[in-house]
C-alpha cells in the first residue's frame, strides 16, 4: 500500500529562554494509506509533538514530512493552515464544544471555513452525526450529552470536511470505560469501512489495541514497534 505519511531524519527544538530542548532526535516513520497507528510512551517523551507535526499544528525543526505527496514542513504558515481545514479531522481529549450551539452547529463549524451553502453545510453535519450515532441528537447542546456522546459530537465535526487524516490526541482520557470503548469501536469503523487513515496518542494499552500497529516513544526516539515487541 501506498504511504500516507513520510517522515526521514525529524527533529523539533524548543527554546526556553537561552536552553535548547530537543524533543524528538531523527525520527524516520512511513504510515500506510488506511492503517489505525497508536502512538504510546511515558509523558514527556514526544508523542503529542509528534503528534502535533503530522496534523500541521506545529513546524519541525528539522527533517522532512509529507502526507500524501505533501511536503508539509516546507509550507508557510498560510498555506499550512489552509491544508490542515481540508486534510485533516481532529480529536482531542476534552471535547472542545461550544457550549452554546447544538450538536449539529457544532459540527457545522469547519464547514463555516469553506464556501458551501447553509443547506449543504447542514446536510454533511447530519450526515457526519448519522456516521457517529447521534443523528437523535442534532438539537441537543453539549450540557444535554454524555461525556461520550460529546466525545462523538466531535469526531463527528473532525469527519464532516471528508479529510485525508484523523488525528486524535488521548480521545478516551476523560471517559469512563464504558463511553471509551464505544469511542474506540467508532475509531475502528471509521478505519474499516470508510477508509479514514488514523494516528491516535495514547497512554491506555487497551485503547492501542484496537489499532492495528503501534508505536512507542521514549525520550524523543521511536524505540519499539508492536512487531519488535512479538519478535
Amino acid at each position: 500500500m501506498a504511504h500516507l505519511i513520510e517522515i526521514r531524519d525529524l527533529s523539533k527544538v524548543y527554546t526556553r529562554g537561552k536552553q535548547k530542548v530537543e524533543v524528538l532526535h531523527h525520527i524516520d516513520l512511513d504510515v500506510e494509506q488506511g492503517d489505525f497507528l497508536a502512538l504510546m510512551g511515558p509523558s514527556g517523551s514526544g508523542k503529542t509533538t509528534l503528534l502535533n507535526l503530522i496534523g500541521g499544528l506545529d513546524a519541525p525543526t528539522g527533517g522532512t514530512l509529507s502526507v500524501a505527496g505533501q511536503r508539509i514542513d516546507q509550507l508557510k504558515p498560510t498555506a499550512l493552515a489552509r491544508w490542515r481545514s481540508s486534510q485533516v479531522g481532529f480529536v482531542f481529549q476534552f471535547y472542545n464544544l461550544m457550549p452554546m450551539l447544538s450538536a449539529q452547529r457544532n459540527v457545522e463549524l469547519p464547514l463555516l471555513l469553506t464556501k458551501l451553502s447553509a443547506s449543504e453545510r447542514k446536510k454533511r453535519a447530519a450526515i457526519a452525526l448519522q456516521l457517529v450515532g447521534l443523528a437523535d441528537r442534532a438539537s441537543h447542546k453539549p450540557t444535554e450529552l454524555s461525556g461520550g456522546q460529546q466525545q462523538r459530537v466531535s469526531i463527528a465535526r473532525a469527519i464532516v470536511s471528508d479529510p485525508t487524516l484523523l488525528v486524535c490526541d488521548e480521545p478516551t482520557g476523560d471517559l469512563d470505560r464504558e463511553s471509551a470503548e464505544g469511542v474506540l469501536a467508532l475509531l475502528g469503523t471509521l478505519n474499516r469501512e470508510h477508509g479514514k487513515t488514523i494516528v491516535m496518542v495514547t497512554h491506555d494499552p487497551k485503547a492501542a489495541s484496537r489499532a492495528r500497529h503501534t508505536l512507542h516513544l521514549d525520550k524523543g526516539t521511536l524505540v519499539t514497534s508492536d512487531a519488535a515487541a512479538a519478535a
